[in-house]
């Protein structure tokens, strides 16, 4: 006589469905000494709502016929979420967030918003899942879904991608040193500046403007580099002039 979902939350109130024989006309379902709540009923099939509970019961159905064998039932604790890592992103979606906790072993579903997607369990503590896109920049609410239940208590902030308007100034010595300021939109959750392949030091100053300085040429000779600027929204690329020193 299989059982249904075999496990649930702790709080009770979990559709579970009992299959088998000579079913008809259930008189009652107990979950160890408390019953539950019958919502239907064949000859083959009782379903009822779990009462509140811990730890495994076992679950019988009685029928004017008698009292069935019994089946483990096991009840599951709603899960806490204690760390989301990153906390933002692109808007666009497609990065993987990672949820530290305790009880999320039967994790099915996570929830950014009004979007779901489905996890990959890790182990108790820990689950992946990839983020969907966002209906806008802004922050959401993030849940996890499991037989104990649902718990919410994280946000995650979608992150428009950046823009650059203009480089001030947009050219420098090939020896570096150059202060240069980024301006754009989006700029606020600026990861890196790469000019060429150079990772620079930066200060964000505002959503619409980040100072970098320019680090010197791998060959000490001028010429075109792109700058990247890298935040949790993408990425956006303007041209740099290295220019050479001047000689005699």
């Amino acid at each position: 006589m299989p059982i249904s979902p075999s496990q649930g939350s702790t709080g009770g109130g979990t559709t579970v469905t009992i299959t088998g024989t000579n079913l008809g006309g259930a008189t009652a379902v107990h979950f160890g000494t408390k019953s539950a709540t019958i919502t239907a009923n064949t000859a083959t099939s009782v379903t009822v709502l779990s009462p509140s509970g811990s730890g495994s019961v076992p679950v019988t159905v009685t029928t004017p016929g008698g009292t069935s064998n019994p089946l483990l039932f096991f009840y599951v604790g709603a899960p806490f979420k204690s760390s989301l890592s990153p906390v933002s992103g692109a808007t666009a979606g497609g990065g993987s967030v990672t949820i530290n906790g305790v009880g999320m072993a039967t994790a099915t579903a996570v929830h950014f918003g009004a979007a779901t997607v489905t996890p990959t369990v890790v182990n108790d503590g820990q689950l992946t899942a990839t983020v969907p896109p966002g209906t806008g920049p802004g922050p959401v609410s993030v849940s996890v879904t499991t037989a104990g239940g649902t718990n919410n208590g994280l946000t995650y902030t979608y992150v428009d991608a950046p823009t650059i308007a203009a480089l001030d100034p947009a050219s420098g010595p090939a020896s570096g040193g150059t202060a240069v300021t980024v301006t754009g939109t989006n700029l606020a959750t600026t990861q890196s500046v790469v000019f060429g392949a150079t990772a620079a030091p930066f200060t964000v100053i505002s959503d619409t403007s980040v100072v970098v300085v320019s680090p010197p040429t791998a060959d000490g000779a001028g010429g075109p580099a792109d700058v990247t600027v890298t935040t949790s929204g993408g990425t956006a690329v303007a041209g740099f002039t290295y220019l050479n020193a001047p000689g005699i």
